[in-house]
């Protein structure tokens, strides 16, 4: 066979025997074989319920913004520039804002020009834009494992092949990553980029060493690998510290993706993208072919807000809010989980990463969660492989610290309940495959 083209896949749900109900089902590009939902987004009618404790979704606390403050702002943008704000506008964003995120970005040690920049509805869209410039069907991307479930998602919407990478309490293991790229050329696979989340890690919690940084930028170098860099919550370290971005590091080998969404407000869906300079024109083409123009209101929010605000100040109180809620969780943790659990201590973001012991499966056991009123994410969403049945993602950011002691409660008694069914009646493990899935506001 000499054909350059991939080989025809089978289209989804299309196997002989089943009934499909979808009309459509034949005429569906094969990548879409790849695009699932997550697996937990279904029993969310019901974890969405007030007396349900979630301690799974990533959204913000925003109860901490001005808002009365912010709702006047943005009348007067309407009322003053109204003619500007409801118009399209430029497909890289506006200028203004594009200098200002590049003040932003100087606060972990990057020089960047506004040019270089280009504004996007979230970084999410950032991180879509990127797959599809540079990943054919086929390409590896080397991911930490677990890793961000909705870049997982892109990956495979675009046929790319995740490779995990382990981390420790470090982050990123620099020998693990030098031995997967020697695998994938022994094997003949292009490995085309890595992607990571070196800060705060989502789901994971742990962050990339100092020390470790500049290896892994040297290993990408000398592989010629592209790095992603993703860091939605770099500036929220507990201490207040910031950590050197790889892209100060490597300024034509790493692409970065930022957001306002864990800074200021998830709601106005701006993020950007921060590229070499060869790479800006593309990703300005691939922004007017997915959504020809950010919304110019939504960035002249963001932009008055970094303006007239005290936003370091804000940061700062978000810091504050978040530290209480990781304290209460890390004590509940450690009051109330069974023998065997163990979990990582996050010094910044949103996430805890928790282990249970050998035969539990923390997905078979979520709807009996929800059923007591808690719910969390399962592990199996953050990896492309299947893995991940034995750990969960919790989060903190949302829920008030009570609510949280209260739900690593119920959470520690249905865990309990399960431990004992399996030590009367063995494993309740239902080991199942899991494929990479694309979030919902829940899961992200």
């Amino acid at each position: 066979m000499t054909s350059s083209q991939p080989p025809q896949q089978a289209r989804p749900n299309s196997e002989p025997g089943r009934q499909n109900l979808d009309p459509h089902i034949d005429r569906y590009a094969a990548r879409t074989a790849g695009m699932t939902a997550s697996e937990i987004r279904a029993l969310f009618a019901v974890a969405s319920r007030p007396e349900v404790v979630s301690l799974a979704g990533g959204m913000p606390n925003l109860a901490a913004l001005p808002l009365e403050s912010l709702s006047h702002q943005m009348a007067e943008i309407v009322a003053q520039d109204g003619l500007t704000a409801l118009q399209y506008g430029s497909a890289q964003g506006i200028p203004t804002l594009r200098e200002q995120i590049c003040e932003v970005m100087a606060m972990e040690g990057i020089t960047a020009h506004p040019d270089d920049v280009v504004v996007t509805v979230g970084s999410q869209m950032g991180l879509d834009m990127v797959t599809r410039l540079f990943c054919d069907p086929g390409d590896v991307v080397i991911a930490e494992g677990p890793s961000y479930v909705g870049a997982l998602g892109s990956f495979a919407a675009y046929q790319a092949q995740v490779v995990h990478v382990a981390m420790d309490d470090d982050g990123l293991v620099p020998d693990n990553l030098r031995e997967a790229l020697s695998r994938a050329r022994e094997q003949g696979r292009r490995v085309k980029c890595l992607y990571t989340i070196p800060n705060f890690h989502n789901p994971a919690g742990v962050t990339l060493s100092p020390e470790r940084r500049a290896e892994i930028v040297e290993i990408c170098a000398e592989h010629d690998v592209l790095i992603i860099e993703d860091n939605p919550y770099g500036l929220l370290g507990f201490d207040g510290q910031t950590y050197p971005s790889l892209r100060s590091m490597a300024p034509e080998n790493v692409v970065y993706l930022g957001s306002f969404s864990k800074t200021f407000a998830s709601g106005l869906r701006v993020g950007w993208v921060l590229a070499p300079h060869a790479v800006r024109e593309k990703l300005v083409l691939a922004a007017e072919s997915a959504t020809l123009c950010p919304p110019t209101l939504n960035q002249l929010v963001v932009s008055k807000y970094l303006a007239t605000h005290d936003w370091k100040g804000q940061i700062k109180t978000f810091r504050e809010n978040y530290r209480e809620r990781r304290d209460a969780m890390l004590s509940a943790l450690e009051q109330h989980m069974p023998a065997g659990c163990t979990w990582t201590r996050p010094e910044g973001g949103f996430y805890v990463w928790v282990t249970v012991p050998e035969g539990v499966d923390t997905k078979a056991m979520l709807p009996r969660a929800v059923t007591a009123r808690v719910a969390y994410a399962s592990g199996t969403g953050f990896y492309a492989d299947g893995f991940g049945s034995r750990q969960m993602r919790l989060s903190y950011c949302y829920p008030t610290p009570e609510r949280i002691r209260e739900g690593v409660r119920r959470l520690a008694g249905v865990l309990e309940s399960e431990m004992e069914l399996m030590r009367t009646f063995g494993s309740v493990t239902t080991r199942t495959v899991s494929g990479p899935q694309f979030p919902s506001p829940d899961t992200a």
